[in-house]
């Protein structure tokens, strides 16, 4: 899975992102995200910046992920953090703005 979508939703944002999955599904979809200079392949799960490796914990790597998959929208911080922790993990409410 790399996308979740949080409750309330509206119908155009998950007939939108169920286009999107069955573009990837089909092979439609570049393995590699690019923003910039930063190249993320998410075949092999390898980040380089102007083509020099970038080593990242997991945690860092699903938040580059993340946020690289949603490129040009404002990420709720509930909707990040439901991403990136699981249900069961207590943590503290500001955590993603620390």
């Amino acid at each position: 899975a790399d996308d979740y979508l949080p409750k309330p939703f509206e119908m155009e944002e998950l007939l939108a992102r169920l286009r999107a999955i069955l573009r990837r599904s089909s092979g439609q979809a570049a393995p590699v995200l690019k923003s910039g200079p930063l190249l993320l392949d998410t075949r092999q799960m390898r980040i380089s910046l102007r083509g020099a490796p970038v080593a990242l914990s997991p945690l860092e790597y699903r938040l580059l992920a993340f946020l690289m998959h949603h490129a040009g929208r404002v990420v709720a911080p509930t909707e990040l953090a439901e991403h990136l922790y699981s249900s069961g993990n207590e943590r503290d409410p500001n955590t993603i703005e620390v």
